[in-house]
């Protein structure tokens, strides 16, 4: 039995290996000297090795492109350099200001697979303006980690004959393996007029970009090296004004500490001391009516940067709905209390790197204690370590296996839990498991999750399954809350995929699903049904229905939820979606059972190359059992950005919340952002946010204030972060 499971994943890893692009190569050339990058074509890159044979991806697969592009690439002792020629009619061009990791306008790209593991890779794009927007593609591209951050340069010019973009990436900004002396490689341009997106290598429509499928960087007779200590100081100040509940401001200055470490191309050290994260916006409303406390998405960058080195393995980007249990849920590390304020991070550190065929992390975090108001009463957060470590083997070609710990202990109690997870992919296929045992002090339990996705040309089939114990408790380190439950939903069907005309594909699928809780001692049954449809221009839509029976709090009922999708990303100047719900459901918040009506609607438009406007309005009507309106809900959330020249924005964002019932405002966030990337990874930040909420009060006695709309948290702050490379 084991050997013949054995041969299937044998079989699996090497068709997995099979690479419609194994004879696209590009040879590096070494010179002596360096390359000014400033858009100018010189005469060294004459003595290079370029390509031209792109492909289309969108919105024709594998068909000739309808502009020439080519790509050139040299090498110098320290830095790998590359030129990249966009042909085009210069006064169509789409030339778009903005900010790092904005992808605006025209752009083109260079990705290398530094490890050659066929898995990872990192992605430098540049915009015909000269923005530039770095990431790093994970699990064979189908995740991008935004959070990483690198050092390296780039300069643009407009030609008669279209632009030209010129990149330098210092090697010692980069981790790959120094052994090698081929990287995988792949180029990217957009096209946003056309939307036509362009890549040297060719992919599958149904899979789309694949690190295991991308051409060869060959090295021609040496390999980088890397000199200096590849260290990073950015030492940071800040002053601050602070309102406080007497009406005065408090102002007070401070200093903080980052610092990374590289201390080879495998391995980097990551140090922070007092952050502070005054450029992070306030997380947004959240309507919540189930029983499960609100999830919120990690928005500081200490730990943003290299945080999937402790994520289990099979989260995706664009195929599958399965999410793999957060173990590791870094807002528990200076969280904000019941009273508006945080748990202050004193120091953190974080080492990530490889070694061969093997992936390894460690995290440490340190919080100090804090006094809070909970009901009236006064109560202290005590201090709290924080710790985690995580290996991962690359097995089978692309498939990995690995392990995760993750820690806390204060005074009263300890916390932790183990985790095995892997991964088995395939070009088109994913199968990721997870297994874990929690413990809080001497008691714990087990959780387990395992996803499959499969999107063919013609077919798609997805796959969830989710158990947690009775005793699953990591409430203080991880995002779990769904204690003594279990979960199984499958979803498949047929897909049509039409090689002319508007409509790109279109899928109708279908599906069921059990979800068992403890607490209703009853397993919910469902079934899906739905219809998507995909267009050239970057629209699509989705609906689906979803019904079944169920039983919450010992009422059973017959839910229903209707669901309808619609986006459009096929303008340079016009983005926009709206998402509508109807759902018959048990509301958890109000304790009966009842209906809702939800509507979203987002808008992005740019009437100038330096000006941005978008909002997104959501509606949330709550239905009482016999039918009649309990109460509505409207959150605004409108913005602007004014960027006048790359890499320096102007932003101002408004969160409100207004509620039928009370006819009254309910809370209101201003803030307002500038941010100015002087230098590469070193900024000026200042920084204004106002929230104020109508919820309740209490003077320094303790005695609960009539209930208004106050000031729960307002601040000003200058910040400058500035780096020292070594």
């Amino acid at each position: 039995m084991w050997k013949k499971i054995f041969v299937f994943f044998a079989i699996a890893g090497i068709c997995f290996a099979a690479n419609p692009n194994k004879n696209k190569r590009l040879i590096l050339k070494k010179i002596n000297g360096k390359i000014r990058i400033d858009g100018i074509i010189d005469e060294q890159w004459s003595s290079a090795d370029s390509v031209s044979d792109f492909v289309e991806f969108q919105p024709y697969p594998n068909t000739i492109p309808s502009r020439r592009t080519v790509a050139k690439v040299l090498s110098s002792r320290t830095s790998l350099y590359c030129l990249i020629e966009c042909y085009d009619d210069p006064s169509k061009i789409q030339l778009n200001s903005g900010m790092l990791d904005d992808r605006v306008g025209d752009f083109t790209s260079i990705m290398l697979d530094t490890f050659g593991d066929k898995r990872t890779a990192y992605k430098f794009a540049v915009s015909a303006t000269g923005v530039k927007s770095d990431s790093r593609l994970l699990d064979d591209a189908r995740k991008r980690d935004y959070g990483w951050d690198g050092i390296w340069f780039a300069s643009t010019k407009i030609y008669k004959w279209g632009y030209a973009v010129e990149i330098e990436i210092p090697y010692k900004s980069i981790q790959y393996n120094d052994s090698l002396n081929v990287w995988g490689l792949d180029f990217d341009r957009f096209i946003p007029r056309l939307q036509e997106d362009i890549y040297w290598c060719s992919y599958p429509e149904n899979e789309g970009l694949r690190v295991s499928k991308f051409g060869k960087l060959i090295f021609d007779g040496f390999k980088p090296e890397v000199h200096g200590l590849n260290l990073e100081i950015y030492p940071v100040g800040i002053v601050k004004a602070v309102y406080n509940d007497n009406g005065k401001y408090n102002f007070k200055s401070n200093a903080g500490l980052d610092i990374f470490y590289n201390p080879s191309p495998q391995l980097t050290f990551q140090f922070t001391a007092n952050p502070d994260f005054a450029q992070v916006e306030a997380d947004p409303y959240n309507f919540n009516i189930s029983r499960y406390e609100t999830y919120y998405s990690e928005q500081r960058p200490f730990f943003t940067e290299g945080k999937e080195v402790f994520e289990a393995s099979g989260g995706q980007r664009n195929m599958g709905f399965y999410r793999p249990l957060e173990l590791f849920y870094s807002r528990r590390i200076g969280k904000k209390l019941s009273d508006g304020t945080n748990v202050p991070l004193l120091v953190g550190s974080k080492a990530f790197g490889r070694l061969g065929s093997w992936e390894y992390g460690g995290f440490f975090a340190l919080t100090g204690e804090k006094e809070y108001w909970e009901d009236g009463e006064k109560k202290i957060e005590p201090r709290a370590t924080f710790a985690s470590v995580r290996l991962k083997k690359q097995v089978l070609g692309n498939s990995s296996v690995g392990a995760l710990f993750v820690g806390k202990k204060d005074r009263f109690h300890n916390y932790g839990v183990l985790d095995i997870d892997g991964a088995l992919r395939h070009s088109d296929w994913q199968l990721a498991y997870q297994v874990a045992r929690s413990f809080k002090d001497s008691q714990g339990d087990f959780a387990l999750s395992a996803g499959f996705s499969q999107l063919k040309s013609s077919w798609l089939n997805l796959g969830q399954v989710r158990y947690i114990g009775k005793k699953f408790d990591i409430e203080q380190i991880g995002y779990v809350p769904w204690i003594g439950s279990y979960n199984v939903t499958f979803v498949s069907g047929p897909r049509w995929v039409k090689k002319k005309g508007l409509v790109k594909s279109y899928m109708v699928y279908g599906g069921f699903g059990l979800d068992y809780t403890d607490e209703d001692a009853y397993a919910d049954r469902f079934g899906i049904i739905g219809l998507n449809t995909q267009f050239r221009n970057m629209m699509g839509l989705d609906i689906n229905l979803i019904a079944g029976k169920s039983k919450d709090l010992n009422v059973f009922y017959k839910p229903l939820t209707v669901q309808f999708s619609f986006w459009y990303f096929g303008h340079p100047d016009f983005q926009g979606n709206l998402h509508l719900n109807y759902s018959k459901t048990y509301n958890f918040g109000r304790d009966y059972l009842g209906s809702f009506y939800s509507a979203f609607a987002g808008l992005n438009w740019k009437p100038f190359n330096v000006l941005r406007f978008g909002t997104s309005l959501s509606v949330y009507v709550e239905n009482k059992p016999d039918g009649s309106v309990e109460d509505i809900a409207y959150n605004a959330r409108p913005y602007f950005s004014f960027i006048p020249i790359n890499n320096l924005s102007l932003r101002v964002y408004v969160d409100n919340l207004f509620l039928r019932s009370t006819h009254k405002l309910e809370r209101s966030v201003i803030g307002f952002l500038f941010s100015y990337n002087f230098s590469p990874k070193s900024w000026i930040y200042f920084a204004i946010n106002d929230d104020k909420e109508r919820s309740e009060e209490y003077d320094i006695n303790g005695n609960l204030l009539p209930l208004r709309l106050h000031t729960v948290a307002r601040a000003a702050v200058f910040k400058v972060k500035y780096l020292y490379y070594f």
